[in-house]
């Protein structure tokens, strides 16, 4: 026996030989009963050692988005290991270089030895092959991929000890004032501890910064060389209003969850650390989230807009069949005011606008190269997400893998958040249009010549 498992035996045996030695010798079954006393000890230690540090791992909260109340707090400011949480930062950062345009969707990054050596959860890339952005987000969403996250990080920042680096500065930036991050996946490191608070304000910070691209992670499933790999968060088909964001596993963590989830003008953002199997964290996100929503207050998402004379155009909830004759575009109606001079149409609980280019102006355009389709304007950004990501998986067949563009425009010194998914063709334009409007949905195809 090597010197060091002898060593470790040795310590082993001098630790329970008191216990044993006390058990009553039985003529015929000494043997079985002196080994069953070992299992006895060995499994009473692992019970009383168990509890703990269950409970050590165990952090949560919920927040209420737009005032910031925290509705429930269990441990929130306790260091914790985040697991894959991390991916959200590391998305965050990735999605910084999309916004700077210093990247695109279709960007391809190398794949390293490094990251091709990254234990699972994993797509398995080889040395030398290369991974658009778009795929890395899908794969850090649905597979939570640890190669991927290190591809990322070497793409951003040359080294993963260096994007580390920035992660943290950027933490510190959101007011992640506990957080401090060694690598880009979640990967066990002693030092790369987070809060529950934190990873909640980074929950928000990612919706709030980048709505144009949070609606990938109500992503189900991704597809990567013919294989489909489901999304680890399960809330998204379980729990009524969930629309993000991400799941974490490591031993020394136990299953974290982030969850954003909104109904009927209330959003909320939690976070579980330490759950015991993913089911059972599932089930305490949504015992807190109930709790959590019969204490929040909705949020005023009605809009009521003075009518300026600008070129807002309204598209009521009862919709004409669109697109029945081929060369037209859908036409909203013109504005319906109300007794006090204001447009008051609302649409599902709450009130949408389309403005910016007027449908018939853009039909009679020359000669279109790209178009795009608006789903709405509205005053307040956390509306205009909602839309946006609405309208992402009710015509997911077109707009599916799109981010959407959210755009501040003034009407009437009225300041409104404009929804538009760019970069499509005239035949993507009319069928998502078709799509949504099939669904109550408001929805204008505009052509671009520029």
């Amino acid at each position: 026996m090597p010197l060091r498992t002898r060593t470790v035996f040795d310590s082993f045996v001098s630790a329970v030989r008191p216990s044993v030695a006390a058990v009553p010798r039985f003529p015929k079954m000494a043997i079985p009963a002196r080994l069953f006393a070992v299992f006895l000890i060995i499994g009473g230690l692992a019970m009383m050692q168990a509890t703990p540090a269950s409970a050590a791992k165990y952090a949560a909260i919920v927040i209420e988005e737009h005032s910031g109340r925290v509705l429930f707090a269990r441990n929130a400011d306790q260091a914790r290991y985040p697991a894959s949480l991390t991916k959200i930062m590391t998305l965050y950062l990735l999605f910084e270089e999309l916004e700077a345009r210093r990247l695109t969707m279709d960007t391809r990054m190398r794949v390293s030895r490094t990251a091709a050596g990254r234990s699972p959860s994993k797509l398995y890339l080889k040395t030398g092959q290369t991974v658009t952005v778009r795929d890395a987000i899908y794969a850090l969403i649905t597979k939570s991929a640890n190669d991927v996250a290190t591809v990322v990080a070497e793409h951003l920042s040359g080294t993963e000890r260096e994007f580390g680096k920035r992660m943290t500065r950027k933490a510190r930036a959101l007011g992640m004032n506990r957080t401090t991050f060694r690598n880009a996946s979640g990967l066990p490191h002693s030092k790369q501890k987070s809060t529950a608070r934190d990873m909640a304000r980074l929950g928000i910070a990612i919706r709030r910064d980048f709505p144009q691209y949070f609606g990938f992670f109500s992503t189900t499933s991704f597809r990567w060389k013919g294989k489909r790999f489901g999304n680890h968060n399960k809330l998204l088909s379980k729990y009524d209003g969930t629309d993000g964001i991400k799941t974490g596993y490591i031993n020394a963590s136990g299953f974290n969850l982030v969850a954003t989830v909104e109904r009927h003008g209330v959003r909320l953002v939690g976070v579980v650390f330490g759950g015991r199997s993913g089911k059972s964290r599932d089930a305490h996100m949504v015992q807190i989230l109930d709790k959590s929503f019969k204490r929040a207050k909705p949020a005023d998402i009605h809009t009521q807009l003075a009518d300026t004379g600008s070129r807002i155009r309204v598209v009521p909830k009862s919709l004409p069949t669109p697109l029945t004759a081929p060369g037209t575009l859908p036409v909203a109606p013109p504005p319906r005011s109300s007794r006090n001079g204001s447009i008051d149409v609302a649409l599902g609980g709450e009130a949408a606008y389309l403005d910016g280019d007027d449908p018939a102006t853009a039909a009679s355009a020359a000669t279109p190269t790209r178009w795009s389709v608006q789903v709405g304007s509205f005053a307040r950004r956390v509306n205009a997400h909602k839309a946006a990501a609405t309208a992402r998986r009710t015509a997911r067949s077109v707009l599916g893998a799109i981010p959407a563009r959210l755009t501040m425009v003034t009407r009437g010194n009225i300041p409104l958040w404009r929804v538009r998914f760019h970069n499509l063709d005239e035949t993507q334009a009319r069928t998502a249009c078709a799509v949504l409007f099939a669904e109550g949905r408001p929805c204008v195809a505009i052509a671009e010549t520029g």
